[in-house]
């Protein structure tokens, strides 16, 4: 056994044992040691978007101090819903690790199917309003940054 998909798998039941959230966890690992594990933990927080593969990678950025973790590697118990891929991607993070593929996590309940077709293209989004309001204030605050001589890139 993978000792870091074990490590991965044993936080998911840590988690769900306790009642957290789903069955789900993730490790992150630089140079062969691990700098952050964690479970899905939405339902002990209410917070939608404390999935296993995110609080991971927050962990791993307070740890490194860095919010690039290109050099790091992560195992997650499940293949990534788009919302966690999306933060793999932003972070960096050039390989990911999984043990169950998303259409057996559907199976107990956790489709994320939806999600995946509107990234192809393939819906209509129509359960969310996208309503454009004060463009030209909000532009204005992309050009402040765009002129602002001390900004850092991410």
């Amino acid at each position: 056994m993978n000792y870091f998909m074990q490590t991965a798998i044993d936080e998911g039941r840590h988690g769900m044992d306790h009642n957290h959230g789903g069955p789900f966890g993730a490790v992150i690992v630089k140079d062969g040691n691990i700098i952050s594990k964690a479970h899905n933990d939405v339902l002990r927080t209410n917070d939608p978007t404390a999935h296993a593969e995110i609080l991971a990678i927050r962990q791993a950025s307070e740890v490194l101090d860095s919010f690039d973790l290109s050099e790091c590697e992560i195992y997650a118990t499940s293949e990534p819903c788009p919302m966690c891929l999306a933060a793999i991607f932003w972070a960096r993070i050039r390989t990911v690790y999984f043990g169950s593929y998303k259409e057996e996590v559907a199976t107990i309940g956790f489709d994320d199917s939806r999600f995946y077709e509107l990234l192809k293209g393939n819906g209509d989004g129509s359960e969310l309003n996208l309503v454009n309001v004060e463009r030209d204030k909000c532009v204005e605050l992309l050009e402040r940054w765009e002129r602002k001589p001390d900004k850092q890139m991410y």
